[in-house]
């Protein structure tokens, strides 16, 4: 069965490049009938909260991406000393004493040198005594992975053929002093352990692939298939790193955003089909392919993100919305206004002036048109032919026809250029109302 993770560290806020990797795994899972993961990658007790922790859940619930399973790895410190014990007994793990600064002045020699900058391994020269010596001088070591050192290939989802050559690299710190597991190692025994198929992330993680690779080896296990997405980048081609905080989905929902609407973009930037309003997720699950994706960054542009949440909001049904409309909002009020507000939060604003008379404007009636319209209005409450009777009568008398007709008649009634069709709109009014209205002016 298909199975794959997103695995988010509790430390922040989720942002649009989080939500593409969530979302993708998702429509992943539910394409090919597998099982989507949340779990936590919370280890770093410093950095990690829970009130993150359950921000990222409900930033989850909003878009819509229900979970099948949910672990966290602040549960998992026993599995994780089993893997390292395994590790040590086979040899792939050692102990080091170097400090930052001392690992950043040998970089800094190996560059003057010309010598790639990668951990020249002195810690495995050690003798019992240096040791001893070093454990009593500065405590506890941390614990490096020793790298086989080999040109590791795979066939990515997205990038194709895609290789990593390990001796290249340092042997990765997977221990901290303090005995903390590091991300690279609780990642690979996680998906181990709950037989993660496919793992779908950002390019950034290529180099980091080809390590966990020899980790899963030297676990005894075999590596999921891999898929690396490309990156987000603004409308400019710069990194969004800088604009995290407005993109963030918290800031995003605040500010009226339909959560359909990040859904329905972050499906398809970086693919080649076009980006389009869809009322649900079963739409975006029916039209995704992995395959689709491109090598290129994919540009993220807030005000398309705009744009397509209007057009979003105007497919939803009123079962859809009701739970955030004004009381009293139904289905008919819905119907009628949706094609003209960008948010639901502008619903409240067209409610209350059905409800209650707009503060008065200027408007310019050259040719009379408010002078007669209250005795023109037809009889009986209004309904949907009253508009076009009304104006027809108002026309005739007046001789004003288009704008000197229309514009008047709205400005009076609503207070408003622009708006919903007046002749369903003016269903929501009463005659006493318009009346009323007619004389305020």
């Amino acid at each position: 069965m298909v199975s794959v993770r997103f695995a988010p560290s509790p430390t922040g806020r989720l942002h649009v490049g989080n939500a593409r990797i969530a979302l993708v795994n998702w429509l992943f899972a539910r394409k090919n009938g597998g099982r989507f993961m949340l779990r936590l990658d919370d280890t770093d007790a410093e950095r990690s909260t829970a009130e993150f922790a359950a921000a990222i859940e409900a930033d989850l619930r909003w878009l819509g991406l229900h979970w099948d399973d949910f672990a966290r790895e602040s549960d998992r410190f026993a599995r994780y000393d089993a893997a390292v014990e395994r590790l040590k007994r086979d040899g792939r793990l050692y102990p080091a004493w170097e400090t930052a600064d001392e690992l950043d002045l040998r970089r800094k020699l190996q560059v003057a040198r010309g010598v790639p900058p990668v951990y020249d391994r002195a810690a495995l020269r050690l003798s019992e005594a240096e040791k001893a010596r070093l454990s009593e001088e500065r405590g506890a070591p941390h614990w490096r992975f020793r790298l086989d050192g080999r040109r590791l290939s795979w066939t990515d989802m997205v990038k194709d053929e895609t290789v990593v050559d390990t001796a290249s690299l340092s042997d990765p710190v997977l221990i901290r002093a303090d005995g903390r597991p590091l991300y690279t190692l609780t990642s690979v025994v996680d998906d181990i352990d709950f037989a993660v198929s496919h793992v779908i992330r950002g390019e950034d993680h290529v180099t980091n692939t080809g390590v966990q690779v020899e980790l899963f080896e030297a676990l005894g296990a075999a590596a999921p298939v891999f898929g690396h997405l490309s990156l987000l980048v603004d409308a400019a081609g710069a990194g969004l790193s800088k604009r995290l905080g407005a993109l963030s989905l918290a800031s995003l929902r605040e500010a009226g955003v339909e959560a359909i609407a990040v859904d329905a973009l972050l499906a398809r930037l970086g693919t080649a089909d076009p980006v389009e309003p869809v009322a649900d997720l079963d739409t975006l699950v029916a039209g995704f392919d992995l395959a689709r994706f491109g090598k290129a960054p994919a540009r993220f542009d807030p005000a398309e993100l705009e744009a397509l949440s209007r057009r979003c909001l105007q497919l939803l049904p009123y079962d859809a919305v009701r739970a955030r409309l004004p009381e009293g909002v139904g289905p008919a009020f819905w119907s009628m206004i949706r094609g003209n507000v960008a948010t639901v939060a502008d619903v409240a604003d067209w409610w209350r002036i059905a409800g209650e008379a707009p503060a008065p404007v200027a408007i310019d009636d050259a040719a009379g048109v408010l002078a007669v319209a209250g005795d023109l209005l037809p009889p009986g409450e209004p309904d949907e032919t009253t508009w076009g009777i009304w104006t027809k009568a108002v026309s005739a008398a007046t001789g004003a026809r288009g704008r000197s007709l229309f514009r008047p008649l709205r400005l009076a009634l609503t207070g408003r250029e622009h708006g919903p069709d007046m002749q369903s709109f003016l269903v929501f009014l009463t005659r006493d109302q318009i009346y009323a209205r007619l004389s305020n002016i």
